[in-house]
């Protein structure tokens, strides 16, 4: 539901909108804009007719009666005052008042621009964005924190949640896929902070990967071919080092005719295969109930005839019914995890299984880790912002109490260039992981990397 549908009824009177100017970059800096756009604002506000309410204020809106409704206010206020506005400006005037009516204000601009993967609101006065791995400070703007609540509010509204001081925060989704994080004070010094997670609408390749240099033609090679021999696999990285992206690509190469049934927090997994199904937690509601957690779909999900189970990231208790599931008969299933390098990830799902509740002795916890996990794929942001898969580890099994692993391939960084990027090379250890029968069992060919010994370094 849009701002303008919570105003009432179209016959109501003294209808208060509250409509902020952003300082955005892209829009002409001249104060003429300003004034002009002030001016346009503040007359919608007060002789809105009920018929142009209805047009702005339904579920479904018409954007060009939309533009028609503010066109004619921009008519009638440059015919009054006489405001040197170029027709390019017009055209801005009319999308920037749009944008505040109807969709998230300030930040419409930056949720259109392709370039940008994440937005991070410190406040009303600071934005940052990330674009090309790098983070910047946007001259984007709100005015006040009574903005930016507004646009929380409208973010919010459509979802059915709610943020206030009994409770603060809250995970969402756009209508775009975007993933959002949204804390307010008290829990936030610095007024209302918003963190928004964009994925591509296109979902990405593994060609746009190899492209990237997050990982060589070779170790593509040998993830697809595990992908279809059902290997059980780990992505694991730090926050915004991509496992998520890695996690669409590795999915892509399930065949067709299985049955996947994806499991998130926030649902971002962008599959193209026909037999899809998508579960999603959900939090509590107002009164602290129903809520319906990661876990609980876990359990659901062994009973739904899945081929595959992904789930989006395993974060407590839930990796132990994870584990569970690619420990009986639910082979090639798929998930992520934070952790720094492969060995962590281990001590990480050790820890996680032991959230579970039950107590466990460790040996045991580790026995269920390298029987259910046949690889871990490590996922790193450089210093530069790229994204590389730094190791594909092999989990071989278990020496007295310690699971045991083995690298397959990993990135071995060489220098910083004079434009910062970094400079290294994907090598292939030439050793054969032990999990190769699988490959032989599923009719999977095996990757020509590992039929021969003395391969070379595959170059970034």
């Amino acid at each position: 539901m849009s701002l303008l549908a919570r105003l009432g009824r179209p016959n109501e009177k003294n209808i208060q909108v509250r409509i902020f100017t952003s300082q955005a970059a892209e829009a002409p800096a001249d104060s003429a804009y300003q004034q002009v756009k002030k001016l346009i604002h503040q007359r919608i506000v007060e002789e809105m007719s009920p018929e142009e309410q209805r047009v702005l204020s339904a579920v479904h809106q018409d954007v060009g009666r939309v533009e028609m409704v503010i066109n004619n206010y921009i008519q009638e206020v440059l015919e009054e005052n006489p405001f040197a506005i170029g027709r390019g400006d017009r055209s801005k005037l009319v999308s920037d008042i749009k944008d505040e009516m109807l969709g998230l204000g300030p930040l419409e601009v930056l949720r259109k621009d392709e370039t940008i993967t994440e937005i991070m609101i410190n406040g009303p006065k600071q934005i940052f964005v990330e674009k090309l791995g790098k983070l910047t400070l946007s001259s984007v703007q709100f005015h006040d924190d009574d903005h930016l609540m507004n646009i929380i509010e409208r973010i919010l509204s459509p979802l059915g949640r709610r943020i206030d001081e009994s409770s603060p925060l809250v995970d969402a989704r756009l209508d775009d896929g975007s993933r959002v994080n949204i804390i307010i004070p008290p829990l936030s010094l610095v007024g209302p902070c918003v963190t928004i997670r964009k994925f591509s609408k296109k979902p990405l390749t593994v060609e746009n990967l190899i492209n990237f240099g997050t990982l060589s033609r070779e170790m593509a090679d040998f993830l697809k071919a595990c992908v279809k021999a059902r290997l059980n696999i780990l992505v694991s990285g730090g926050t915004g080092s991509g496992k998520t992206t890695t996690l669409n690509v590795l999915s892509s190469f399930i065949p067709e005719n299985e049955r996947i049934v994806t499991i998130e927090d926030a649902a971002e997994i962008q599959l193209q295969q026909e037999h899809v199904v998508t579960l999603e937690s959900r939090p509590p509601n107002i009164e602290g109930k129903g809520a319906i957690t990661i876990r609980d779909l876990v359990k659901n999900a062994l009973r739904m005839r899945p081929d595959r189970i992904i789930v989006g990231e395993v974060r407590a208790g839930e990796a132990l019914d994870m584990l569970q599931a690619m420990n009986t008969g639910h082979d090639g299933s798929l998930t992520t995890a934070h952790a720094n390098t492969p060995r962590d990830a281990l001590r990480r799902m050790e820890t996680m299984v032991l959230m579970a509740g039950f107590e466990l002795p460790v040996r045991a916890i580790r026995e269920q880790v390298a029987s259910a996990i046949d690889l871990i794929i490590q996922q790193s942001r450089i210093k530069d912002g790229s994204r590389k898969i730094t190791y594909i580890t092999e989990i071989q099994g278990m020496e007295g109490d310690t699971v045991t692993t083995q690298d397959l391939f990993k990135y071995e960084h060489e220098r910083m260039d004079e434009n910062g990027k970094s400079v290294g090379r994907f090598v292939s250890s030439g050793l054969q992981p032990a999990f190769l029968d699988k490959f032989t069992v599923n009719g999977v060919e095996i990757p020509a990397v590992f039929k021969n010994e003395d391969d070379d370094a595959v170059r970034d």
